[in-house]
């Protein structure tokens, strides 16, 4: 019989590992919100629409933090929009962790489509709407933050969050507009390439000081044991 010594070299296929130094982002797509109507305007928060979540919502909420509540997570963050602290709050409570607000992670500001109306046109096919998708940049609606601020607005404010967590893993509840940002430019992809998210959606970015590294987007393994292909509403 031969020694352990004869045995063959082998090369296994290798995990991902995170490199020492680097901050893992769970980023969170807030849950479905309350329904636009006609002639009822959302109340605004610094000139943004702040729906609060429909009872769906809720429950995607609840699911969520389940999923995420035996992972190790150092510190949750949420938007000046009430929709994203509702869908923290359950994490939150299970974690005995207090979400900390950023307010560069609030969704990109429509304009005079903001209040809900954005919802409304893109659902007419609204020329602008149209447009927008076919040029992949918000800031065709009249009024809506720039594409390049917005971009910058978001690359910042994620950098600051990876500077802030070495070594840790971080929640970020946040946006479907926020989200499509951070992934395109993680992975240098076309602006509106990860639009879609689905609410109460985990999708997971590694950022160190050389590169952002995208490890899984849209998973929303906890909300149904189906695999789906419909996306949600882009905001």
């Amino acid at each position: 019989m031969g020694s352990e010594s004869e045995k063959p070299v082998e090369y296994r296929q290798g995990r991902f590992r995170t490199p020492p130094g680097a901050t893992e982002l769970l980023l969170v797509r807030h849950g479905e919100s309350e329904p636009a109507r006609p002639g009822h305007p959302f109340p605004l928060v610094d000139g943004q629409g702040d729906p609060g979540l429909a009872p769906e919502g809720l429950e995607q909420a609840e699911r969520v933090g389940l999923r995420l509540a035996a992972e190790r997570i150092d510190a949750i963050y949420v938007s000046t929009l009430r929709r994203t602290s509702q869908t923290a709050a359950p994490l939150a409570v299970r974690l005995g962790l207090t979400p900390m607000v950023e307010p560069d992670l609030r969704e990109v500001h429509l304009g005079e489509w903001e209040g809900g109306l954005f919802r409304q046109r893109v659902a007419q096919g609204h020329p602008i709407a149209q447009r927008m998708s076919a040029e992949e940049r918000w800031d065709v609606i009249p009024g809506a933050e720039p594409a390049a601020a917005f971009s910058e607005r978001v690359r910042k404010a994620l950098a600051k969050l990876a500077a802030a967590h070495p070594d840790q893993r971080v929640v970020v509840v946040t946006h479907g507009g926020v989200i499509a940002e951070a992934l395109a430019i993680a992975t240098r992809s076309r602006p509106f390439a990860f639009l879609g998210a689905d609410n109460a959606s985990v999708s997971h970015l590694v950022l160190t000081e050389a590169r952002w590294v995208l490890r899984r987007y849209n998973d929303t393994a906890h909300l149904t044991a189906a695999f789906t292909t419909t996306a949600a509403p882009p905001t």
